[in-house]
């Protein structure tokens, strides 16, 4: 609470009182306060600060009737201890990998917001460690911690800086400059440095949500984040000739591979993320096609079953569709709910109960026929697994990507950034769609884009029109 609601009245001098007999009377909000000084002098200096501040229009505090600027300057809050309220209040609402992310972000900050002479400072390895397992993950604050990540936290709780020393844009820019750099000495990633500027902003604005500061102070300093790439690599993208001698060599790779080449079908031929692909169910599926001996349609070939007058053995695919529900992306078991590895969320920019509905090609129908065929599905319906039947894990998928680009692939192309990561399928996909005169609403329909990002993000891809523009340009120069 505050009020602006402020009365003071003269200075007055009590007989009854030897030690400290002048006295200092104010009201806020009709809450009366009194202060009493050994000299009148002393009592005119504090009088005086309180006229100043009810001049200013400052703010006052009705719970200790002084001006809301000295209680922020008297609060002990330290900036560990508002990083954990932060994480706290955060935690509910966010998703597996955004926890996973602002734990790493306050990890950074907070071992650089220390007092550097305070003794017995522990590693700053150990510090991080303590603080992104134990410190700033609210799921294991009622576990029994190690003792050396105990006395590391124990330290840190009587070395963390107030946060009302962060209302100095020298020590603003301290933190800001110290998220440019990684922990080998080398810049950091521009994305990571906007990513854990945008933590630090946000736990600022807490605190003045808080009333720990007046304002953010962010705002005050002249300090740029790196600039982040905006639009796709082009030399990332596959043609489709490309994409399909990797999947015959992910094919070739043996029969454990070739669970996943399906998976990397649908990156391409679906547009669809790593994490969606992950999440498909057979339910989402309709796989369409005909048999050419008997003419029979089909909605979904999975679901057939042989007849007594056909088998069905020449099968002609036709396009498919695919009705994405939901994805199944990697946090880690210290960020999810129920200590698993991945976390079953809707559809990334949509509602929790938002479909996406992707029309999918005759190659891809095969694939996912093929994949139904001689691996089958998951009890639960999912078409691709780990190992031992859990959630496909990125580190699985990955190192068959890598073995199938070493495979088919010369050695310049394998140092080439030429569909280095599987994600870069989606991109050849998006790429593919638009060099193909399909409307950018539609691309961004299937990918589940906004226009305006798909044509930021792929403008440099687009192809076409090159010579005519050339042409033009030559005519103009004469």
């Amino acid at each position: 609470m505050k009020s602006y609601e402020v009365q003071i009245w003269e200075i007055a001098k009590r007989a009854d009182r030897k030690a400290r007999p002048w006295r200092v009377r104010w009201a806020v909000s009709g809450q009366r306060f009194e202060d009493m000084f050994r000299t009148k002098a002393l009592a005119h200096s504090f009088r005086a600060e309180l006229v100043q501040a009810a001049n200013a229009g400052e703010p006052f505090d009705p719970a200790t009737g002084r001006p809301v600027s000295e209680a922020r300057t008297k609060n002990p809050t330290t900036w560990y201890a508002h990083s954990r309220a932060y994480v706290e209040m955060k935690w509910p609402r966010a998703a597996a990998k955004t926890r996973r992310s602002i734990v790493e972000a306050l990890t950074s900050i907070t071992v650089t917001l220390t007092r550097p002479t305070k003794r017995g400072r522990p590693t700053d390895a150990l510090l991080r460690e303590a603080l992104y397992l134990y410190g700033l993950n609210p799921r294991r604050w009622s576990d029994e911690i190690p003792p050396e990540h105990s006395a590391a936290l124990a330290w840190l709780e009587t070395a963390s800086l107030p946060v009302v020393e962060l209302d100095s844009p020298a020590m603003v820019r301290r933190v800001l400059d110290s998220l440019c750099v990684r922990l080998d000495g080398k810049p950091a990633a521009a994305s990571t440095v906007q990513r854990k500027r945008a933590t630090f902003y946000n736990v600022l604005g807490y605190a003045v949500e808080l009333e720990l500061i007046a304002s953010n102070p962010v705002d005050r300093v002249q300090w740029t984040a790196p600039e982040v790439a905006q639009s796709i690599d082009r030399r990332v993208v596959a043609n489709p000739a490309q994409v399909a001698t990797l999947l015959e060599a992910v094919k070739s790779l043996g029969k454990r591979a070739d669970k996943v080449t399906a998976f990397f079908g649908c990156l391409y031929y679906a547009g669809m993320r790593p994490s969606e692909a992950a999440d498909l169910r057979r339910e989402d599926c309709d796989l369409a096609g005909r048999c050419t001996d008997c003419g029979a349609d089909f909605d979904d070939l999975a679901a057939v079953k042989p007849s007594r007058s056909c088998e069905h053995e020449k099968i002609e695919y036709r396009w498919g569709r695919l009705v994405l529900a939901g994805t199944s992306p990697r946090a880690g078991s210290h960020w999810t709910d129920d200590g698993g590895s991945h976390e079953r969320r809707g559809l990334k920019h949509r509602g929790r109960a938002e479909t996406r509905t992707v029309p999918i090609p005759p190659r891809l129908v095969k694939l996912l026929c093929a994949h139904v065929d001689n691996h089958g599905v998951g009890s639960d319906g999912r078409f691709f697994r780990g190992l031992h039947g859990g959630p496909l894990s990125e580190s699985v998928y990955d190192r068959w990507w890598k073995l199938a680009r070493e495979r088919v692939m010369t050695d310049a192309q394998v140092a080439s950034p030429l569909v280095r990561r599987p994600y870069d399928l989606r991109h050849a996909a998006a790429s593919l769609w638009l060099n193909a005169g399909v409307p950018p609403t539609e691309v961004a329909r299937r990918l589940g884009h906004g226009v305006a990002v798909l044509l930021r993000v792929y403008a440099n891809c687009i192809d076409g029109g090159d010579d005519t523009m050339n042409d033009k340009i030559g005519d103009a120069l004469g």
